[in-house]
């Protein structure tokens, strides 16, 4: 099972641990929307919050491209205020775990 299929998996099941088993330990992530970055302890504490609201919805999730140092995947996601997005993530691979995860974002009507 691929890195992909592996995060898709968490995601749909809302395991919070086995996602952040997925993240390696200088693991970062930066919002292009806004520009904010954070750490894995603080990625940890938001992702927690969302996969635990059932508002938070992946609709769909497809796997661009997939090695050993890179994963893209472009998403439509639902969020609790009712607004969409396809979202587009990139995330950088090191030792098989994610070390970087960049996303961008576009509103849907």
């Amino acid at each position: 099972m691929g890195l992909h299929e592996k995060l898709s998996k968490c995601t749909a099941d809302r395991d919070v641990t086995s996602y952040l088993d997925l993240l390696h330990e200088d693991f970062t992530v930066v919002f292009h929307k806004s520009g904010k970055s954070f750490n894995k302890k603080e990625w940890a504490s938001l992702v927690t919050g969302i996969l635990e609201n059932e508002k938070f919805v992946q609709e769909s999730s497809r796997l661009v491209y997939e090695n050993d140092e890179i994963l893209v995947d472009h998403s439509f996601m639902s969020y609790p205020d009712n607004s969409r997005e396809a979202v587009m993530l990139i995330a950088m691979i090191k030792n098989g775990k994610i070390v970087k995860m960049e996303t961008g974002a576009t509103t849907l009507d």
